[in-house]
């Protein structure tokens, strides 16, 4: 199946130039505080490496960047030295947030992060509904990613309320990529069940707290031949 793929939490050059000829859309980097979080300087070599990256069609890879609450001038400041051509939020960004920050960098994508309680597999309470949690930003950011809370844990959702969010994100036109305790394990089954537009891994292509290349040889595969 014909699905994005984003590896994310990056945070060296030799790492990022071992992927070249992946079959990866996406590259994500940390901004936000965490223990794979990068500086400004640290980034812009990194972003380089990834733009020299050609996945398995000659096609370069995106550069994102996760942001938590990040201030507009904070954000402007740093997608002026670091090219970035996606910003993820992972925050309580508001809509207002996304349309200032769209209006000032038209050209930058912007996913906006929902984050899914881990017993969550109902909608009783009305702000978890999903049309009524993604329409306040339509038309404001490119895509939407759901993930449990905080990012990068390695702990998963409950996929049971994957094809509501499905069917909130098609309705507004965003693609929906699927992230939380992903690995070469898990990963097809996910994409058998759900066919999310895209999926996103970080801890789950680690050991010992670094990116390992042999695991993202094999998640890359293993979501290629599902």
């Amino acid at each position: 199946m014909s699905v994005r793929l984003k590896i994310c939490g990056l945070r060296d050059e030799a790492t990022v130039k071992l992927m070249n000829g992946l079959a990866i859309d996406e590259v994500g980097l940390i901004f936000a505080p965490s223990k794979r979080q990068v500086g400004k300087a640290e980034a812009g070599k990194l972003v380089e490496a990834i733009h020299q990256l050609r996945n398995e069609r000659g096609i370069r890879p995106l550069a994102v960047g996760v942001f938590v609450n990040a201030g507009l001038e904070e954000m402007a400041e740093l997608l002026a030295a670091v090219p970035l051509d996606v910003v993820q939020l992972h925050g309580q960004e508001s809509a207002v947030y996304c349309a200032e920050l769209k209006a000032k960098f038209p050209k930058t994508a912007i996913w906006r992060v929902v984050s899914i309680k881990p017993d969550a597999d109902s909608f009783t309470d009305g702000e978890d509904v999903p049309e009524e949690r993604l329409a306040p930003y339509a038309g404001l950011i490119d895509a939407i990613l759901i993930d449990a809370p905080g990012g990068g844990t390695g702990q998963p959702f409950n996929w049971a309320v994957i094809e509501a969010y499905k069917r909130a994100s098609a309705s507004f036109g965003l693609p929906l990529y699927v992230a939380g305790g992903l690995h070469e394990g898990n990963v097809q089954e996910l994409l058998h069940k759900h066919q999310p537009d895209g999926v996103d891994v970080s801890s789950g292509v680690e050991t010992d707290g670094r990116k390992d290349i042999e695991k993202i040889r094999l998640f890359v595969r293993r979501v290629r031949e599902a």
